[in-house]
């Protein structure tokens, strides 16, 4: 059987041993109490505070990502036929529920013969995006199309929910194409055929705090 000064652990070595001697006995018992539970108790505590993660592939080893996975729509794959027509305006799907099982978003295109433009109409609760990849765009919106705005190739349109609004094609002789994004698997859109347009709409440039005198 070896003194308590073998005991002693590594926290409490700096004492002396000539320093305090009628408490170094107590220290020493102490630190041998500290190093067992040390060895006995942290190793499980630090396996419960940190449990092993699970393997990767134990988790997907049941999901058949061939039909499941990445989805590739080829542009003869697009649907042209809509629930919501707008008059004016031709819309193909290529992305929705029936298509490819998305719940949060739609995706297709858009096309506007030049000089064409569609009807009155909002997307409901829905957020749209739209992308011009051909042409140039002439949106109006409010309820009575007071606002306009023009967008060309390149260039992004955000609608929020419930806007009333309108496209044109602001060309007479090049057809107007666009990508189409908005934040749900259904397409809504509602047709309002008793708005009345004003005839001179307010142009609105977009403003932000990194484009204080409009984004064009």
């Amino acid at each position: 059987m070896h003194g308590h000064q073998d005991f002693i652990h590594p926290l409490f070595s700096f004492i002396p041993p000539m320093m305090f001697p009628s408490i170094r006995p107590a220290w020493a018992t102490a630190a041998a109490t500290l190093a067992l539970a040390h060895a006995t108790l942290l190793p499980n505590l630090s396996l419960q505070a940190h449990p092993q993660p699970a393997s990767s592939n134990t988790a997907t080893s049941a999901t058949d990502w061939k039909r499941n996975g990445v989805r590739v729509m080829s542009a003869k794959q697009l649907d042209p036929t809509m629930p919501y027509p707008t008059p004016g305006m031709d819309r193909s799907t290529a992305i929705d529920v029936a298509r490819v099982g998305a719940k949060k978003i739609w995706a297709g295109t858009v096309t506007i013969q030049p000089g064409a433009k569609t009807g009155a109409h909002h997307h409901g609760h829905l957020e749209s995006v739209i992308y011009i990849v051909r042409g140039q765009a002439r949106l109006r919106w409010g309820n009575q199309l007071e606002y306009t705005a023009v967008a060309g190739p390149g260039d992004f349109i955000f609608v929020p929910p419930y806007v009333p609004h309108q496209e044109l094609n602001a060309s007479a002789s090049e057809p107007l194409d666009c990508v189409l994004v908005r934040s749900d698997g259904e397409a809504i859109s509602i047709n309002l055929p008793g708005i009345k347009a004003i005839d001179q709409p307010e142009t609105v440039l977009w403003i932000d705090p990194i484009h204080p005198n409009g984004g064009r």
